[in-house]
């Protein structure tokens, strides 16, 4: 009996993991087009093929899905590891030279954006306009920055960067240049090949923050 509760106890995690999954690929492609302020969860739930009521058990609000499909996106994945947790962190911080830890990141960020553009130029619309996904935008937006402290802090210990920067100042340099905006721009619109825009990153960001002399 123990075996066959183990069993159905597996097999409704993985239920519960394949719902929450349609759940989040239906949001994610209708909070894109039509986009979020004109999908209401009813749709959602349409799309997804559950009921509402599995939507509202799943998430609690729509403000909520947005959130949790904002994560997922950017990770990629739905693993509780938090994003300097991943192993392209280490990676970057077993590297010793300053522009291989910025070619490094740099495909990490190609991948991210090819994954995340969409929703994130979506939820950057829906942020102009409704209270909720302002909020999400704006913790985004700080949660990069911290991010981009802790690669500036990075590159700070290798000892080349520029005289007139200091860690606060570089990332506030890898935060511009990480924007979804830049990749939108050059990659979707413009039709840079993806390791063209890898290219600009390091040679733009590298121009920008390191020290060239030493």
């Amino acid at each position: 009996m123990a075996v066959k509760r183990r069993y159905q106890s597996a097999r409704r995690q993985d239920q519960a993991r394949q719902t929450r999954r349609a759940i989040l690929e239906a949001a994610g492609k209708l909070f894109v087009d039509p986009g979020y302020a004109a999908t209401p969860l009813t749709a959602v739930a349409a799309e997804a093929g559950v009921a509402i009521q599995t939507v509202y058990a799943v998430f609690g609000s729509k403000s909520q899905l947005l959130s949790e499909l904002i994560d997922v996106t950017i990770a990629g994945d739905d693993d509780p590891r938090s994003l300097p947790d991943r192993p392209f962190v280490a990676e970057i911080r077993a590297l010793a030279d300053p522009r291989a830890k910025l070619a490094r990141y740099a495909r990490h960020l190609t991948e991210t954006h090819t994954r995340q553009a969409e929703v994130m130029l979506a939820l950057a619309g829906a942020a102009t306009a409704d209270s909720d996904a302002a909020a999400i935008w704006h913790k985004n937006l700080q949660d990069r920055r911290r991010g981009m402290e802790m690669l500036a802090a990075d590159l700070a210990a290798t000892g080349r960067l520029r005289s007139d920067h200091d860690i606060d100042s570089a990332a506030d340099v890898l935060w511009l240049a990480m924007d979804v905006h830049n990749y939108d721009w050059l990659v979707r619109q413009r039709g840079w090949p993806p390791e063209r825009y890898q290219r600009w990153y390091v040679d733009t960001v590298a121009a920008a923050i390191l020290d060239s002399s030493t």
